[in-house]
């Protein structure tokens, strides 16, 4: 039987893939984007397989309407893929407060509202799979996305203490951790930045240079983990994190051996604050 999917920035990128791939296997689809015209060959393609819906992942009512959607357009709703989100790379001390919330808002507190929304009917269901688009750079950071890493970093706890509230109910949630993919994600993020600060050249500065030189050649093919995302939405256990891609899991390697090096470094400091 196939299921129900609502999946979140399916106008382009991975979303797109993941749309794509499940409306291939037969699948039921709400997609979502906020430029729906960019889904009408797929509605034209797919007719009644699949609904459409403009979505601005930061309103919360507008994610319970999309998720109100698939309730009525197929009577259920069995896969939620939050993917929306883009990065924005640039020093702090140059991103303003506002930009700092729009991304947050946009790629966490979207993430909370549409999972918000979908619990219930989940609950109700005893079934469900949530399934959060995170980043190897919710493990790890780098010079220049700090608004992005805060998200990324708030999607790991949120879904390691979600899927431990919800295992029982047989609803599987999983934080899925890619590393560079061949979309359009590295030209979003470093475009229309202003003239850096000379003072921080030596560190966003130098990570812009290697990023330019990225483009394109990242090792993560998108369409390869559209079908991964497929598969899990069947698998009967979903772990808290998974990294996808071998430059994700090297980079998590290097950054938890760093912790870990930390740690045993500053470990005398950190028993020393107990009560004697």
């Amino acid at each position: 039987m196939s299921k129900v999917w609502l999946i979140t920035g399916s106008g382009s990128g991975l979303g797109r893939n993941i749309t794509e791939a499940a409306l291939a296997k037969g699948e039921r689809v709400v997609a979502t984007a906020r430029n729906i015209e960019q889904l009408d060959d797929l509605v034209k393609q797919y007719g009644d397989q699949i609904r459409v819906a403009t979505l601005d992942v930061t309103v919360e009512e507008a994610a319970q309407a999309a998720v109100q959607l698939a309730l009525d357009a197929f009577g259920r709703l069995d896969v939620l893929v939050n993917n929306a989100g883009y990065g924005d790379i640039r020093p702090f001390e140059e991103t303003s407060s506002e930009d700092f919330k729009k991304l947050m808002d946009t790629c966490f507190y979207g993430v909370v509202y549409l999972t918000r929304a979908a619990l219930p009917i989940m609950r109700n269901q005893r079934s469900g799979h949530i399934l959060q688009i995170s980043s190897v750079g919710g493990r790890l950071a780098t010079p220049g996305s700090a608004a992005y890493h805060a998200a990324k970093w708030a999607i790991g706890g949120f879904t390691e203490a979600l899927a431990m509230e919800t295992a029982h109910l047989g609803i599987k949630i999983s934080a899925l951790e890619p590393g560079g993919m061949r979309t359009n994600w590295v030209n979003r993020a470093i475009q229309q930045r202003p003239p850096m600060l000379p003072d921080y050249e030596a560190s966003v500065g130098q990570l812009l240079k290697m990023m330019d030189g990225l483009q394109g050649q990242e090792k993560g093919d998108p369409v390869k983990v559209a079908e991964v995302v497929l598969q899990l939405a069947y698998a009967d256990e979903l772990p808290a994190h998974l990294l996808l891609g071998i430059d994700a899991v090297q980079g998590a390697q290097f950054a938890e051996k760093q912790r870990a090096a930390d740690a045993e470094r500053w470990y005398e400091v950190s028993r020393s604050t107990e009560f004697e």
